[in-house]
């Protein structure tokens, strides 16, 4: 008979964005049960949005503590086995920490922590107990995404020349001219968010998303990043020039400021051979480009595709998929590394994701600050 990984939920609750995307995305493939969690700081709301789905009572907790000291309580073969960590970015190192020090699977939101440090503490605790952990850089999900992983790595394009990214957003706008207005978005409190509210939030979807298709690593950085008002501590806007360790150049732009942009993230990497775009608010279109020749757009579900990107599709060719189907194929390969099942490196993002996504980080944050220099990664 086919058993389900318990999952638990730390944040998520009704009222959660993230917690609609992640419950059902864990629901897709019958790979998980939901079972229980703290999903609001406040007991009263987390016990009403484990009553809307139906969850048993007994098995939502006031903390944190409180849940691990009760699952431990309980037989092996009914305990949650892995617990997504949803909440504010302050949050993460903490919760993680403790998950993974008392026996819990971990699958985190990015950014991984709040600084390097804590996410290189992470990532040792993590070899050592030796738990799955994941970290939802989501956009990896989408089929074409790892259509292009696969394209990019078997030499389709031949030797890269030129990787061009661009997360572009206009949320903030509207409350970052207000002091008043500005207050209440917690991305914008390094209490809460850490040093960096644009490149923490989406700047680190584009370098994770870069070192993903291409297999090239990062080795330097220089930052100019945008605080727009001189009593704003955390930038809303940015350009990273990079370079990869094997002298590959390329540029990441992010902004929360473009004003009028909904979450128009491009990916666009150019060869000696070919070129190729994706574009994630078109995410069933991937853009070949090939020099004299027309342009070709591969979609999801043909034989044409790669293995990878085929085991991520549900419905045949001409059925959209979307954001909650890539979360669900991220979700597929933590439960099949949770089961020990045989499963592809491309299908989901690791500990060690969210560690360089902390270095680029705090390394682009300090080129900044130094005045626009180029600054080393780890």
């Amino acid at each position: 008979m086919h058993t389900k990984i318990k999952l638990g939920f730390l944040g998520g609750g009704s009222n959660s964005l993230i917690g609609v995307l992640h419950k059902i995305a864990s629901y897709m493939y019958d790979e998980y049960k939901l079972i229980g969690g703290v999903f609001n700081t406040d007991f009263s709301k987390s016990k009403e949005s484990a009553e809307k789905i139906g969850l048993d009572q007994e098995r939502v907790y006031q903390d944190l503590d409180t849940m691990i000291a009760e699952e431990i309580k309980l037989p092996v073969d009914e305990r949650i086995q892995v617990v997504s960590v949803l909440t504010p970015n302050n949050l993460h190192f903490s919760m993680a920490k403790k998950l993974l020090e008392n026996g819990f699977h971990v699958i985190c939101e990015k950014p991984l922590t709040t600084t390097y440090a804590e996410a290189l503490e992470l990532d040792s605790i993590a070899k050592i107990t030796q738990k799955v952990f994941a970290v939802t850089y989501t956009y990896t999900g989408y089929p074409m995404v790892r259509q292009m992983r696969q394209m990019i790595r078997s030499g389709s394009l031949g030797n890269i020349q030129k990787i061009d990214v661009q997360y572009y957003q206009g949320w903030i706008n509207p409350f970052i001219h207000d002091l008043n207005k500005r207050a209440e978005i917690w991305r914008l409190d390094p209490e809460k968010s850490g040093i960096s509210c644009c490149l923490g939030d989406i700047g680190s979807h584009a370098f994770q998303m870069t070192e993903y298709i291409t297999g090239l690593k990062v080795g330097k950085v220089l930052a100019d990043l945008n605080y727009l008002y001189e009593d704003n501590r955390m930038d809303v806007d940015g350009t990273v020039l990079f370079r990869t360790l094997k002298g590959v150049k390329g540029v990441i732009r992010a902004s929360q400021i473009a004003t009028g942009e909904e979450n128009n993230f491009t990916v666009q990497v150019y060869g000696d051979r070919a070129g190729i775009r994706w574009e994630q608010e078109n995410p069933n279109y991937l853009y070949f480009l090939e020099e004299g020749k027309p342009r070709q757009v591969l979609k999801p579900g043909h034989i044409y595709n790669s293995d990878l990107s085929l085991d991520a599709v549900k419905l045949p060719p001409g059925h959209p998929e979307g954001i909650f189907d890539a979360m669900a194929n991220i979700y597929r390969g933590v439960a099949k590394a949770i089961k020990n099942e045989v499963y592809d490196e491309g299908e989901f993002p690791t500990i060690n994701d969210g560690l360089r996504g902390m270095d680029f980080i705090e390394k682009s944050v300090l080129s900044h600050k130094k005045g626009n220099i180029w600054v080393d990664l780890d």
